[in-house]
């Protein structure tokens, strides 16, 4: 058995309708779905018209039935079952047929044509329902119409509005939620667009311009400043800085020199490389992301749909009671009329107006709560899943740090202040891209120190740089390059390491031949990031931090928030392996993360999170979007999902109960036809009404962040020190 990526139905992979998309078989219920998911921006284009239709048609009937009660109101008697008696022919009944009859049949084709498909594969989904109960009070209203003599009622005992607003209630739910889904495959394509489309190879010893399709292993392949890197390889020649971010998800450039690895679609920063392929096609790191998504979406667990779970063994049994009804009173009481009034009553209070709004009402005002709080769902599956999460997982970077370095700790020695440490070491970073110097810098400029260009300035590869600010001799950089020029730095090593114990990048600054500081440079936590990790404990949800970064540094993040478990040193592959592996073990997982790294943990989760200020590949990966960049709405949408799907439960109640009360009433010949389309409005009402009640749910509260003496306006804490006395 296979499942539909669209509707989640499970189907019959011999009998299902099946397309290759994106090298994968992937199986459909209807010939909708399948043209939903190959073609997903052409069909929404095409339901949006019909739906057009239909609500434009319904607007229409209610007006005029509006205009029609009015005037019943005011004592207007001239007003009669023919509206324009100079026009004999145009009663009120030939005109709905005029007006519903381009609804039910242009508005209501694919309904028509996927209940066709599910009889000819002997399945049941929501189109049959849709259509056994709009085609029902469509044919019955239109043979009172047009053969009056047939059965014992009147021309104003009519249902052609019922059908109508059937349709049209259906379809603006499914259009609502097909605009709010993303073909899974779009994730997919989005990341292979990160690849740079040209390479620039040197070929007989001249650099030429090639796609990057067509780099093989072993070429020598030349990457300037600010340019991607077309494939996986190994650095030749040259130094540089390379941002892996948009692969690793980590925010602070890595260093490369010959011998360096470098992965395809990274960012060169700074110097000129030229590199060695090693991996292309297939092989590469990128495209074993992309792989893994795949298999993570194509597995996606077999969670049917709720309503098409219902539906499945409701409708064989609303026929066999219509049928068997008819059936009694014709052969056993010899009664055709009864038999027939009681088999169209039978199918009318089953339609599945309510049953068919049920999910799609809920799902509208769930949604359109959470847009107001910036937290997006993508569809009724996410709802399904989220009410049994049990863990959150997630990604550090970007998610619970703010994504970029800063300046978090200052310390001075020898009667050195802190701001002359901190505007000498600025000044020496002036005009540099690397983002831990960019982070010195604009901490100087925050506490608006004067940055005055170096009269002299030399980069020590590796090691940090050299030069004289105000014929002062100036060193910025790590241990190395004070041992390069022999300034004694033993006092310091203490420090350092308590610094680095917390997962922190430590430069020294000298001047003069003397150690005059030391500047601290970290990946801080966002204000909200500690509130967050307590609003899911209250809701006896498990935390876990999952990082591509080292053990210490990852402990040391987790243990400021309060995270329960830590998963370090995790390469982006391995993400989603531990995702399967928590699955493994019984739990309903949920992932937040922001990076392309974090796409194959998203697709595997059953249900993922993504930062609004992400990427783009792990929004499209995610269920639930974060608009806003605040971690605390992932305890507010898991929240909001809860109770949305509480509301899709209680409507489902609703909408059986007046079938289950309605139906052996009508079987049995006591209740007319216009009685039963009544309870069925009836019905519709309940789930409309209990679907706006989600609008009283107060998702953003008096929920506030954790804050310290030591947190600054933007929420960074930076500790300063002055150890003068060493």
């Amino acid at each position: 058995m296979a499942k539909d990526p669209v509707c989640g139905m499970v189907v019959n992979e011999k009998t299902a309708l099946s397309s290759e998309i994106g090298g994968r078989q992937f199986y459909f219920c209807s010939s909708s779905c399948l043209n939903t998911f190959a073609n997903p921006e052409k069909e929404l284009g095409k339901l949006k018209k019909r739906m057009y239709v239909a609500v434009s048609g319904a607007l229409i009937l209610a007006i005029m039935r509006g205009a029609l009660y009015l005037g019943l109101a005011f004592g207007a008697v001239a007003v009669t079952w023919a509206p324009i008696p100079n026009i004999p022919y145009l009663t009120w009944g030939l005109l709905l047929f005029f007006i519903t009859t381009p609804i039910q049949f242009i508005g209501g084709w694919t309904f028509y044509v996927g209940a066709y498909e599910a009889v000819k594969r002997r399945t049941a989904n929501m189109d049959l329902l849709i259509s056994i109960g709009t085609l029902a009070a469509y044919i019955y209203s239109t043979v009172v119409l047009f053969f009056p003599g047939i059965l014992p009622v009147n021309e104003r005992d009519v249902y052609f509005e019922v059908s109508a607003v059937i349709i049209a209630f259906v379809l603006l739910g499914k259009y609502m939620e097909e605009a709010i889904k993303k073909r899974s495959s779009a994730s997919v394509r989005k990341l292979l667009d990160l690849r740079p489309a040209m390479a620039r190879a040197v070929r007989d010893g001249v650099e030429v311009e090639i796609p990057a399709s067509e780099v093989a292993v072993d070429d020598i392949l030349v990457v300037k400043p600010g340019e991607k890197i077309p494939t996986d390889g190994v650095v030749i020649h040259g130094t540089s800085a390379v941002d892996e971010k948009m692969i690793t998800g980590e925010s602070i450039p890595v260093d490369k020199q010959p011998g360096s690895e470098v992965i395809g679609a990274t960012l060169n920063k700074q110097g000129l490389l030229k590199i060695r392929a090693t991996k292309v096609g297939r092989e590469t790191a990128l495209s074993q992301i992309v792989h893994i998504v795949e298999e993570a979406q194509a597995s996606t667990g077999n969670i049917q749909r709720l309503v098409d779970s219902v539906s499945a063994k409701f409708v064989p049994a609303v026929v066999s009671v219509s049928v068997g009804a008819f059936l009694v009173w014709y052969f056993v009481f010899g009664n055709f009329v009864t038999g027939l009034l009681s088999f169209i009553a039978v199918l009318i209070i089953a339609c599945p107006c309510a049953l068919g709004i049920a999910t799609p009402a809920a799902l509208m005002v769930g949604v359109g709560k959470g847009a107001e709080a910036g937290i997006l769902i993508r569809g009724a599956e996410y709802l399904e899943r989220s009410q049994k999460i049990k863990t959150v997982v997630f990604d550090k970077t970007g998610t619970l740090t703010k994504g970029e370095p800063s300046v978090t700790d200052i310390v001075t020695f020898k009667g050195f202040e802190r701001d002359d440490v901190l505007q000498l070491a600025g000044a020496v970073e002036t005009g540099s891209e690397h983002p831990l110097a960019q982070a010195v810098v604009r901490e100087a400029k925050q506490r608006r120190l004067l940055l005055v260009r170096p009269e002299e300035f030399e980069a020590v590869s590796g090691m940090g740089v050299k030069a004289v600010v105000n014929n002062r001799d100036i060193l910025f950089g790590n241990r190395k390059l004070m041992n390069k020029f022999e300034i004694y730095s033993d006092f310091i090593e203490e420090k350092m390491q308590e610094l680095e114990a917390h997962g922190k990048t430590v430069m020294i600054v000298g001047v003069d031949k003397e150690i005059a500081g030391l500047i601290a440079v970290a990946d801080t936590l966002k204000a909200s990031s500690a509130a967050a990790i307590k609003a899911l404990k209250d809701l006896d949800i498990e935390t876990v931090m999952l990082t591509g970064d080292n053990e210490k540094t990852a402990k040391s993040v987790a243990k400021s928030v309060g995270i329960d478990k830590v998963i370090a040193n995790v390469l982006p592959g391995e993400k989603a392996g531990v995702i399967k592996q928590l699955q493994s073990e019984g739990k309903v997982v949920a992932m937040v993360g922001d990076g392309i790294n974090d796409a194959p943990a998203l697709a595997q989760a059953d249900i993922g999170i993504a930062i609004g200020s992400g990427s783009d590949i792990a929004k499209e990966t995610g269920g639930i979007i974060l608009i806003k960049d605040d971690v605390m709405d992932v305890a507010r949408s898991i929240r909001l999902s809860r109770a949305t799907m509480k509301k899709i439960r209680q409507n489902l109640f609703w909408a059986l109960i007046y079938n289950a009360a309605g139906i052996p009433v009508a079987a049995i010949g006591l209740l007319s036809p216009m009685i039963a389309a009544a309870a069925m409005a009836l019905s519709s009402i309940s789930v409309i009404a209990n679907s706006s009640l989600l609008k009283r749910l107060k998702i953003v509260d008096k929920e506030g962040v954790v804050k310290t003496e030591s947190m600054t306006k933007d929420g960074k804490q930076i500790q300063e020190m002055n150890l003068s006395r060493i």
